[in-house]
């Protein structure tokens, strides 16, 4: 009997330590993995949210671009990570979309991290150099059919969200086989893919709408169109109920945060209440939408629903496309 009430009391004891370490956190700053570089959708998101989500958390956060292998590299960090709530990662469509839809050898799946909400949903749009000569997704798709070969898109990564919107754009706006008649120029980060357009190096990139901002304001990049129904703000192009291409809004972006698998319920749903107050900042949501982001929070379930759905349709778009990575 005395072995059994010494049990019952370490069990309780260990209850209560472990409570009081839920209450406690964050008792030292946490890591956010952003996996893609500087200057890019991801980060722009990351960084926009951090001021607020920082203040909601009342710790530090240490803003860390990880970068590789299209979000894999920072993904794969976070996943190994001690489920502990101090690394946590900014997962994106490209990540934890595209690329499982891309790769069939990717380290991880959905079911490795544990998404505590989804914030941020923003539409892409595709833009050339202002000296390009091309004005139109039509005349940019004249030349990859006269000269194959001859126009590139930049991208974050094979396996990028711009990687596959590229190819994507090029079919549906009559290029027979994107894959072979455009050449793919994968760099590391959004920010360098739409600096290669700018410099030259690439002809046209497909990327969101808040990575492009800064330069379309700036008059250094053209749009050509937005996939949305409803125009962008300061994105003066045609959109997809403008072309008749109801087709083009599978093609999105959103930004959300997860830990590794086996976060525990207190840590997700605390995470759940920052990110409240953060969303609810009326500065974050007025530099976001300034972007042509639209800020909508996802609890836990709805996000999870939210990326499966996703995934599926870029796995519909990746087989139509033969952009599968099996290596």
């Amino acid at each position: 009997m005395r072995h059994l009430v010494k049990g019952a009391t370490i069990a309780a004891a260990v209850s209560v330590t472990a409570s009081m370490a839920v209450a406690e956190y964050p008792e030292r700053p946490i890591t956010m993995v952003i996996p893609y570089g500087p200057g890019g959708a991801t980060d722009i998101s990351a960084r926009t949210i951090s001021e607020p989500l920082t203040t909601a958390v009342d710790n530090p956060l240490v803003m860390v671009n990880r970068t590789g292998a299209g979000g894999a590299t920072g993904s794969v960090s976070v996943q190994n990570a001690n489920p502990d709530g101090y690394t946590m990662l900014f997962a994106r469509v490209g990540s934890h979309t595209v690329n499982p839809a891309m790769k069939a050898t990717l380290p991880y799946t959905l079911d490795d991290f544990r998404f505590v909400g989804v914030y941020e949903i923003n539409p892409v749009a595709c833009a050339v150099h202002p000296d390009s000569g091309y004005d139109s997704m039509e005349d940019l798709v004249a030349e990859v059919n006269a000269n194959p070969g001859t126009v590139s898109y930049s991208s974050s990564g094979v396996g990028s969200l711009l990687h596959l919107a590229g190819a994507m754009m090029l079919r549906e706006f009559g290029v027979e086989n994107p894959v072979e008649s455009a050449i793919h120029i994968p760099l590391k980060g959004g920010g360098a893919a739409a600096t290669a357009v700018l410099n030259g190096t690439a002809t046209f990139i497909c990327t969101n709408s808040s990575a492009l901002a800064s330069f379309v304001t700036n008059e250094q990049l053209k749009p050509l169109v937005v996939t949305t129904a409803e125009p962008v703000v300061g994105f003066d192009a045609p959109t997809s109920a403008d072309l008749d291409m109801p087709q083009l809004q599978r093609l999105v972006g959103w930004t959300g945060i997860a830990g590794p698998d086996g976060l525990p319920d207190d840590i997700a749903a605390k995470w759940g209440e920052w990110l409240a107050a953060a969303t609810s900042d009326e500065e974050f949501v007025s530099k976001m939408e300034a972007r042509g982001s639209v800020i909508r929070l996802m609890d836990p379930v709805e996000s999870q629903e939210f990326i499966e759905t996703q995934y599926e349709v870029f796995r519909e778009l990746v087989d139509d496309l033969g952009m599968r990575i099996e290596g």
